[in-house]
């Protein structure tokens, strides 16, 4: 009498195979990924700060190289006799946001 083997079930082994193989390539592309974005923002964030160095360089050199106004009438110092009736300038504050309509 010979008893025949059961087969071996192949599908099932080469379906766990896969599936692994599936699940760890999954993760690694998802680090890929991830390690991508974080490469991106310290390249976009690298480039934003150099742009604001640049600006405001320039801005700092149009600033030192514009003339400066000269005070042509300095007012003379409290305490030295100067007659009370001698008051500083005022300076008059309007907000940009409210507008004055002419008629």
């Amino acid at each position: 009498m010979t008893t025949a083997t059961p087969p071996i079930n192949n599908t099932q082994l080469s379906v766990n195979v896969t599936t692994k193989s599936q699940e760890q390539s999954l993760y690694q592309s998802s680090g890929a990924i991830v390690a991508a974005i974080v490469v991106g923002v310290i390249i976009i964030f690298t480039v934003v700060l150099l742009i604001l160095k640049t600006y405001n360089r320039h801005m700092r050199v149009r600033r030192e190289l514009q003339p400066k106004p000269s005070k042509a009438a300095v007012p003379p110092a409290l305490g030295q006799g100067s007659p009370s009736l001698c008051q500083p300038p005022t300076v008059t504050f309007i907000p940009v946001d409210i507008h004055v309509h002419h008629r």
